[in-house]
């Protein structure tokens, strides 16, 4: 015995079938207007060409580079020593290594920042009192060795940047 479908329930079906077609095509003319809106005004569009405008590009203010420790035009820096930062950081990136000047105050050695371990949390750049450290916008890190990642702050860029000449 052959089963028959009623009338009724072949209706429905052609018409739910029909919505759903309709639906489909109506989705698909909402994801072309948006594309046809950005082709017909480029200007609107946020994807940078990178790297054809390396020279002009600038991350947004909010982003997190690495730390870096400005310096004034004398080569000096704010930090004290005081090792805040370096206990803020939840990873361990940071060492501060002190020394002691002649009148025995605690002096600052050496500033290292391993950047290879740093999560740019920004909680040392918070924690400092001084202002000593800053985030920057620096995106282009990468590199073939990574114990080049791990960076002497303390010491002034124009003078790092002599000793990787040598």
């Amino acid at each position: 015995m052959k089963a028959t479908i009623p009338k009724e329930n072949l209706l429905d079906y052609s018409s739910r079938y029909l919505r759903k077609v309709f639906t489909g095509f109506y989705s698909l003319i909402q994801g072309m207007e948006i594309t046809i809106k950005y082709f017909l005004n480029p200007k609107t569009v946020i994807t940078q060409q990178y790297p054809e405008n390396r020279d002009t590009l600038e991350m947004f203010e909010r982003f997190r580079g690495p730390v870096s420790m400005p310096h004034d035009e004398k080569g000096q820096n704010a930090c004290v020593a005081c090792g805040i930062c370096e206990k803020a950081c939840p990873n361990g990136s940071i060492s501060v290594l002190t020394t002691k000047d002649l009148s025995g105050r605690k002096v600052l050695g050496k500033y290292v920042y391993r950047m290879a371990q740093c999560a740019f949390c920004g909680l040392c750049v918070e924690s400092c009192p001084f202002d000593a450290i800053v985030l920057t916008r620096d995106f282009e890190l990468s590199v073939y060795d990574r114990n080049e990642l791990t960076w002497v702050l303390n010491t002034p860029q124009i003078e790092q940047e002599e000793n990787a000449n040598d």
